[in-house]
């Protein structure tokens, strides 16, 4: 059941496009921006305690990110496949349909805004998206 327009799936399918590419290439930064030399010397460098502690803090935070950011490419992988079988846009939860406006804020939206609420409300969030 999808009561998407065929204007509505192709601004939808192009949000998330445009996303997945950003975060593609936010992930290769933060990748290579971990491996900069300053990180380095931060770490293996004459410092102080103050220094390897930031130096972990700095490697903690870019492992952070590239996992949010891996969660959500994740997640906009998955609304890609829901269009391929024709569920994009359904609930995985109940089956209605997700607001237009959900998905046009979130387009990656995989559950009505009840069953989303209703999931936050009962459930732990996941590990690495925190949905």
């Amino acid at each position: 059941m999808n009561t998407l327009s065929e204007k509505q799936m192709a601004l939808l399918k192009d949000a998330m496009a445009k996303r997945k590419s950003r975060l593609l290439d936010e992930i290769r930064e933060v990748l290579a921006r971990s491996g900069n030399a300053h990180h380095a010397e931060l770490v293996g460098g004459v410092g102080d305690m103050g220094d390897e502690a930031a130096a972990s803090l700095l490697r903690d935070i870019s492992e952070a990110e590239v996992l949010r950011d891996i969660g959500e490419v994740r997640d906009i992988a998955a609304a890609e496949q829901r269009i391929a079988d024709g569920h994009y846009g359904q609930c995985i939860d109940c089956g209605d349909a997700v607001a237009y406006e959900r998905l046009k804020a979130y387009p990656s939206a995989k559950r009505c805004m009840p069953c989303q609420q209703h999931r936050e409300k009962t459930r732990a969030p996941s590990k690495y998206t925190g949905r």
